[in-house]
């Protein structure tokens, strides 16, 4: 393997819940000498295990188990947001390039993925008095005039309004003055794999998985995080398994009630993460699909294949 694989693009993994990303990213890191960045925004908080799905099993190959990063760092009940999700990847990321390793981003959470790899902009930017009043006296063209010495202009969403563009201007002039912040938020070239599959199997999987999810113990889970003191409100807001078994537990829900309406949310959760997806190859991401119902040696091949085609040395 060349030494110099560090300037090829990130691998990401991505696809709706119930296709097997975890297991599909092990195999990529073991093969590739990679680690794992994991793009979940529940997988974050501790002894949320079995609601999360962490399976943390399936981050070992026999004796070998891939580090994985962003997984079980906080504790439940905090609040917890994109920009602070964006850092800590990039902390990772600087980690495991210093161990020499391949970055492979593997997750659900569009959002997540998409901040890493499109750079979103998210640190606060405090308002600069002494450059509004500068910008005052100037008109909507000349204040596009300015905005355009900053960055290319591709749409009109912060030119439409003239507060829009004081607020663009003074943003812009923040992250000038603070090149720091740039080095974090760089756009992250990527060679994208998403796994996808007959929706009925994918249904099916969904289904199954809750009702082994339900005996593995999720119900004493949430109960116990209950027992520790976290406000049911707050797990209720962190949806899915934690907001309807909360239900359950406070008496809004009976049992039977609990799994169907459970069940039916997370099929419209993976619904809405394709739509997600779809969404960024419409902006311009290129996802390479691979069929989950492939023998796995066809899936390592196929994803193999468009690796080495997209600038990976395999």
């Amino acid at each position: 393997m060349s030494n110099n694989y560090l300037q090829e693009p990130i691998i990401t993994i991505l696809g709706p819940t119930a296709t097997g990303k975890t297991k599909v990213a092990v195999q990529v890191a073991q093969h590739l000498n990679g680690e794992i960045i994991s793009a979940d925004s529940r997988q974050i908080f501790r002894r949320m295990d079995i609601g999360t799905g962490k399976d943390l099993a399936d981050y070992s190959i026999g004796e070998i188990t891939i580090p994985t990063y962003l997984i079980d760092i906080e504790e439940p009940g905090i609040e917890y947001n994109v920009f602070r999700y964006q850092q800590a990847a990039f902390d990772a990321m600087q980690k495991i390039r210093k161990k020499n390793k391949r970055i492979i981003l593997c997750g659900g959470s569009g959002m997540y993925i998409e901040a890493i790899l499109r750079g979103y902009r998210l640190f606060p930017v405090p308002e600069n008095d002494e450059l509004r009043n500068t910008l005052a006296s100037k008109t909507d063209f000349e204040l596009i005039d300015i905005l355009s010495s900053y960055k290319s202009l591709h749409n009109d969403t912060d030119t439409s309004e003239r507060d829009r563009l004081v607020r663009a201007i003074e943003i812009e002039e923040h992250y000038k003055n603070h090149p720091e912040l740039n080095e974090r938020v760089k756009p992250i070239d990527s060679c994208i794999i998403g796994l996808c599959g007959n929706r009925d199997e994918i249904r099916s999987k969904i289904t199954k998985r809750l009702h082994e999810r339900l005996k593995e113990g999720l119900v004493d889970e949430v109960q116990r995080l209950i027992n520790e003191g976290i406000d049911p409100q707050r797990l209720i807001r962190y949806g899915l398994e934690y907001k309807f078994v909360t239900k359950y537990i406070i008496g809004q829900l009976s049992y039977d009630d609990m799994v169907e309406q459970l069940n039916i949310a997370i099929h419209q959760f993976s619904k809405r993460q394709m739509t997600w997806f779809r969404r960024m190859e419409r902006m311009g991401f290129n996802i390479h699909w691979v069929d989950i119902a492939l023998p796995n040696k066809e899936k390592m091949n196929d994803i193999c294949s468009f690796l080495s085609k997209n600038g990976i040395n395999i």
